[in-house]
């Protein structure tokens, strides 16, 4: 099993920031795998986030420091990897920015990075994307900082 970080960048409470996943062919939230120099897992969901879309992680903020899913699932084998069939626990992250905007995508990873309206965003990854709206408001609820105040995948089970 692998364990992996999602990252759901929420922008002004009305869209959100997916990739184009090269590998699996599909449209997800930004994310990946561990790395030994990441210190905490929300750490490693803010690294693959920049990465993978270019946001400067300056103008990224987190809704909350729970995870807003946590989710287990079979992911494919990549023989061009040598990596047979084999299981992910994908854990994410709801961040918020005001001004977050795509810079230079990594290309060995995703084919390209844009913001979708929240309605279509749900339709192609999931009720992950409800999670991560609400988790702003939860943060506000607690006085945490939030987009208004001061403004994550990874392979999962929707692989």
């Amino acid at each position: 099993m692998h364990v992996t970080v999602g990252a759901l960048l929420v922008r002004g409470d009305a869209e959100i920031l997916l990739v184009e996943h090269r590998a699996y062919g599909i449209t997800l939230q930004p994310g990946g795998h561990l790395e030994p120099t990441d210190a905490t897992l929300i750490d490693a969901a803010v690294r693959e986030l920049t990465e993978e879309t270019g946001v400067d992680p300056g103008k990224v903020f987190p809704a909350s420091q729970t995870p807003v899913y946590i989710e287990y699932g079979l992911v494919p084998a990549r023989p061009e990897k040598g990596e047979p069939d084999h299981y992910h626990l994908d854990i994410g992250y709801s961040f918020t920015t005001a001004h977050g905007d795509v810079g230079s995508i990594q290309e060995s990873e995703v084919t390209g990075a844009g913001w979708y309206p929240l309605a279509v965003a749900e339709r192609l990854v999931g009720h992950r994307i409800a999670r991560a709206v609400s988790a702003p408001d939860a943060a506000r609820e607690r006085g945490a900082p939030t987009a208004a105040s001061t403004t994550i995948s990874a392979a999962t089970t929707q692989v």
